[in-house]
């Protein structure tokens, strides 16, 4: 009877035996993509539910953040650790272990009834999509030749973009038809057919030569701790303020954890995350473009659902069909990024990437709170073709670059990068939208015809007016009313170009980043 492990013990590619289902490196593939895009559906469908899990459930702006940033946390502080312990264990056991639980994760924040529950397994949902996350690409890594690996990458990415890129419109369908709960469990049939075939066809692979290392425990701690620290300053950023002694202190001791971390992965004999794998500038530099490109990809989609939603009227179903560009886009581009990557490296395709998603965030300066769709679909299609681009290059100079043996950190690595920019670029970007909201309300309310008694009183609203709400009442006059909503959108607009203005200067940094520091291509 053939067998069903993959040893990996070196640098060298595995194979398996032809005659076993799991064998085929294709039908790993499409296992792995009903995990993956779960996790990345679920990633995005939650901005457009927000709204209506707020109403229902009488959460606060504050609840509602930490519905995405719970989820965050959790799925940032184990990313590596889900890599590690399927690259030592068994990444087809880890991967179904993590599809099983955010199933589970995803019917049990339905079924909560609390704004508390659905935090809480939000969280859960977090931990579980970081055991089964790095276990896709490594797998991948395990079971694709050289020459083939990079197209795999490239649809393992459109994939993740894909999925990222429909949760508005699959979320709004949800929301308006059914309700909020529907959005977690759709997850549940997916989960089951994920499991099903996974189970059938997934062949097993580890490194071997782990088997008799010591689990690096205090790697664990530190790396788990440092990032929970970061991220956790981070999303805090925006309610405590940047430069409040909360926010610097969770940020710096998270920094000084993660040194640490470093410092003492240099001298552990099985280190959780090897620093040698740094060395390679192509994997370095991929990392960093990943975080940069979710930090730009969350961070936008987030404030354009508010745009689309509560500035321009338009319905949940609405909003998610006019994003529908950005999804068709990352179809076409994660392919051929893998494509073009595969023949001239990843020193053009990730600039090229940056580039475009740089051009999107400057054309999105000519927004206003009236625009009409023709000015919204083209930075759409300009970001999904980035994003496509720039998710297939860093997949490959992140995990191609990697030892075989190193495959599920590797992807651990890539997936820890890819989160902790999105939280980065949801929160900053936020962050600079109510600033932004703060120091021009009054003024832009007075500008559209609010006295100027009642404008400083409605100056309170910044928060309201930050999530494209306008703070009217049924009592105001007609006239009044106009007012308000006019000076509010305004006000509004004028944080979408501050945040899109920001996050379009540093496409262009990244795009510099990658020209300069990636000399050739990943060698696998």
């Amino acid at each position: 009877m053939p067998s069903d492990t993959l040893t990996t013990s070196t640098d060298a590619p595995t194979t398996t035996t032809p005659s076993s289902l799991r064998a085929n490196p294709w039908l790993t593939l499409i296992a792995v993509a009903f995990g993956l895009f779960m996790v990345g559906l679920d990633g995005s469908v939650v901005s457009i539910a927000n709204p209506e899990i707020g109403r229902d459930l009488n959460a606060s702006t504050a609840d509602l953040q930490w519905v995405t940033n719970s989820y965050l946390l959790a799925l940032a502080a184990a990313l590596i650790l889900g890599g590690k312990l399927g690259d030592r264990f068994g990444r087809r056991t880890f991967y179904l272990v993590g599809v099983a639980g955010f199933t589970a994760a995803s019917v049990a924040i339905g079924l909560s009834g609390s704004i508390t529950g659905v935090i809480v397994f939000r969280a859960f949902q977090g931990f579980f999509g970081a055991l089964l996350m790095p276990n896709t690409l490594g797998m991948l890594r395990a079971v694709f030749p050289p020459k083939k690996f990079g197209m795999a990458v490239g649809i393992w990415a459109m994939v993740s973009s894909v999925s990222t890129a429909l949760g508005p419109i699959v979320g709004g369908l949800l929301v308006q038809h059914v309700d909020w709960e529907s959005v977690f469990y759709i997850n549940a049939p997916i989960g089951v057919v994920a499991i099903a075939f996974s189970a059938v066809v997934l062949p097993q692979s580890k490194n071997t030569a782990a088997a008799d290392e010591k689990f690096d425990i205090a790697g664990v701690v530190l790396l788990a701790l440092g990032l929970l620290a970061v991220v956790f300053g981070v999303v805090k950023g925006e309610t405590w303020g940047w430069t409040s002694g909360g926010t610097l202190g969770a940020m710096t001791a998270g920094v000084l954890l993660l040194l640490v971390f470093g410092w003492y992965e240099t001298r552990v004999a099985s280190p959780l995350l090897p620093m040698r794998l740094f060395r390679n500038p192509a994997l370095t530099i991929g990392t960093v473009i990943t975080a940069l490109n979710f930090f730009v990809l969350l961070g936008v989609i987030f404030f354009v659902m508010l745009y689309l939603q509560n500035v321009r009227g338009f319905s949940p179903v609405e909003a998610g069909v006019r994003t529908l560009p950005l999804s068709l886009a990352s179809v076409v581009a994660s392919p051929l990024g893998a494509a073009l990557t595969g023949r001239f490296g990843p020193r053009l395709t990730m600039p090229l990437g940056m580039a475009l998603q740089a051009i999107a965030c400057f054309t999105m300066l000519s927004w206003g709170a009236h625009s009409s769709y023709t000015t919204m679909w083209p930075p759409f299609i300009a970001l999904g073709l980035g994003v496509g681009m720039v998710m297939a290059s860093s997949s490959d100079a992140i995990v191609g670059n990697a030892p075989v043996k190193d495959g599920g950190v590797a992807g651990g690595l890539q997936a820890t990068a890819l989160q902790i920019g999105g939280a980065l670029g949801t929160s900053v970007l936020i962050s600079l939208i109510t600033s932004r909201v703060g120091a021009t309300l009054t003024d832009e309310l007075t500008s559209a015809g609010v006295p100027a008694g009642a404008a400083s009183g409605l100056a309170e609203a910044k928060d309201a007016v930050a999530m494209g709400a306008a703070p009217v009442s049924a009592e105001m006059p007609t006239q009044l009313k106009s007012a308000v909503v006019e000076g509010s959108h305004q006000a509004f607009m004028n944080g979408v170009h501050t945040s899109v203005l920001v996050a379009g200067v540093l496409c262009v940094l990244g795009a510099l980043m990658a020209v300069t520091g990636v000399r050739r291509a990943p060698e696998h």
